[in-house]
């Protein structure tokens, strides 16, 4: 009750109460800044606002160049790659070409290769009917 009767006595003993006890806060009066240091505090705030504001445009602006640049040097290789599946196509085409003018000899080719197999079909014939031949005449030539 001392305590209670210290509160609510003059205010200089409501401050020594808070000072005895730790569990009791303090607050200040809060004082309003004079009109010049809110100015300068506008002034300061508005100033950094600016340079964060130009900060991010100036990021923004780099980001766009970099994105800009990218797609040129993207176009830049797209043109190459096409440039590539032309002479490609070009040559390609150049190639089918040679084919077709090769393909009367291939055909030629493929004729005597198959001329060549019968050919040596027949003679392997002869070579086994001469070899009866003469396995006949030594028979006879034995007798």
């Amino acid at each position: 009750m001392a305590t209670a009767a210290a509160a609510e006595g003059p205010p200089e003993a409501r401050v020594q109460v808070a000072k005895q006890d730790p569990a009791v806060e303090t607050a200040e009066e809060a004082k309003e800044p004079a009109e010049a240091d809110i100015n300068e505090l506008c002034k300061d705030m508005f100033n950094k606002m600016a340079t964060y504001l130009t900060g991010e445009l100036t990021a923004t602006s780099e980001d766009y160049k970099l994105l800009e640049n990218m797609n040129k040097l993207t176009s830049l290789k797209y043109l190459e790659m096409k440039d590539i599946a032309v002479n490609i196509s070009r040559n390609l085409k150049d190639l089918n070409q040679k084919y077709a003018g090769l393909q009367p000899y291939l055909e030629q080719i493929n004729l005597i290769e198959e001329q060549v197999a019968a050919l040596e079909q027949a003679a392997y014939k002869l070579d086994a009917y001469s070899k009866k031949l003469e396995a006949k005449y030594k028979k006879l030539e034995k007798r």
